[in-house]
């Protein structure tokens, strides 16, 4: 399955608490749209957040964002895992 890389920015009020809260969300969503989050890493100094998912492709992984929490990303790239 595809891996993809998504990118927030700019989001307003990040903590740590929040981007939990919201990968939680994605989580528990994941599962209808066939989606496999697996990672999430963030910078709350400037509101920025990454997501690492498995989808059929990357509207699922928006769709499950959408229906979650409702915070979409600005990006999302395909990408392929490295060692």
């Amino acid at each position: 399955m595809p891996l993809y890389m998504d990118v927030h920015k700019n989001v307003n009020g990040l903590t740590a608490e929040a981007v939990a809260d919201a990968h939680r969300k994605d989580v528990q969503t994941q599962k209808k749209h066939g989606v496999n989050y697996k990672q999430y890493w963030f910078n709350e100094k400037d509101g920025t957040v990454f997501c690492l998912f498995e989808a059929p492709n990357s509207e699922a992984g928006e769709k499950v964002h959408r229906e979650a929490h409702g915070l979409v990303a600005d990006e999302i790239i395909e990408v392929k895992e490295g060692k």
